[in-house]
C-alpha cells in the first residue's frame, strides 16, 4: 500500500490546499492512506477524518514546531503545543498514544539536526522528503539506520501537483490507522520517491526567505 503521510493544507498557514482536494488527489493517485499534517494545527486532520472516506485510510497527525525544529506527530487525538523542547514534545505525543517522527532532519530552516534526533526518543525518522535535497535524504536514511529506527517518507506537499512525490509503502494488509502505526513501529515500511533538484532549490529558497521575512523572521 502506497501512502503520502506528509501533506499540508490551508490550515498550515503557508498553503492553499483544501483538505477535500487533498483526499481527492490521493484517491486519484490510488493511495491507500494519507496524513494531513499541518503546522501546529490539528484542524486539517479533523476535517479529513470527518469526511469518512471508505476508500482511503486517514492517519491523523500534525507537524509541530519545537524549540529546535519540526517534529511529526501521528495518530494523536488533539493538537500538541508548539515551542516546547523536543523532549517535552515527544512526551506529549506519546501521552496522546501517538508516535513521534523526525522529519527532514538535515533541513537548514526547520530540521532538528543529528544531535537532537540522536538524543530524542523518536519512533521513526523521515528518510525521504520530496522537498529535501538528495544528499539530505541520504543522510537522513543513514541516520535512521545507524539508530535502528523505522523509516517513513512523504512529499511535504504544499500544492496538489506535489502530492505523491515521496511516499511511505505499507503492507497491503493494513486496514486502519492503528495498522499503519503498528507497521511503522515494526519496521515494515519503506520510503520511496524523488528529492528536490538543485534547480527547484532556487524557487524554494526564495519562497522560504520571503515567508520567513513575512513572519518577522520567526520559525513557522
Amino acid at each position: 500500500m502506497r501512502a503520502d503521510i506528509h501533506i499540508h493544507s490551508v490550515h498550515s498557514g503557508d498553503c492553499k490546499l483544501a483538505v477535500t482536494d487533498i483526499i481527492k488527489r490521493c484517491r486519484t493517485l490510488g493511495f491507500g492512506a494519507v496524513a494531513v499534517v499541518d503546522h501546529n494545527s490539528f484542524i486539517g486532520s479533523e476535517e479529513a477524518l470527518a469526511l469518512d472516506d471508505r476508500d482511503i485510510i486517514v492517519l491523523p497527525g500534525m507537524e509541530i514546531t519545537t524549540a529546535a525544529g519540526h517534529v511529526l506527530a501521528y495518530h494523536v487525538t488533539e493538537a500538541v503545543e508548539k515551542d516546547l523542547s523536543v523532549e517535552e514534545t515527544i512526551d506529549r505525543i506519546h501521552g496522546l498514544a501517538g508516535i513521534a517522527v523526525a522529519p527532514h532532519p538535515y533541513r537548514i530552516w526547520s530540521g532538528l539536526g543529528r544531535n537532537e534526533v540522536v538524543k530524542g526518543n523518536f519512533d521513526a525518522v523521515e528518510v525521504m522528503n520530496a522537498r529535501s535535497l538528495r544528499g539530505s535524504n541520504e543522510r537522513a536514511q543513514a541516520l535512521a539506520r545507524s539508530l535502528d529506527r523505522p523509516e517513513t517518507g512523504g512529499s511535504d506537499a504544499h500544492s496538489s501537483d506535489h502530492i505523491g512525490k515521496a511516499l511511505t509503502v505499507f503492507p497491503d494488509s493494513c486496514g486502519s490507522a492503528d495498522d499503519l502505526v503498528k507497521a511503522i513501529l515494526k519496521k515494515q515500511t519503506t520510503a520511496e520517491g524523488s528529492s528536490r533538484t538543485a534547480l527547484g532549490s532556487v524557487g524554494y529558497g526564495l519562497k522560504c526567505i520571503s515567508e520567513w521575512a513575512g513572519r518577522g523572521f520567526r520559525r513557522l
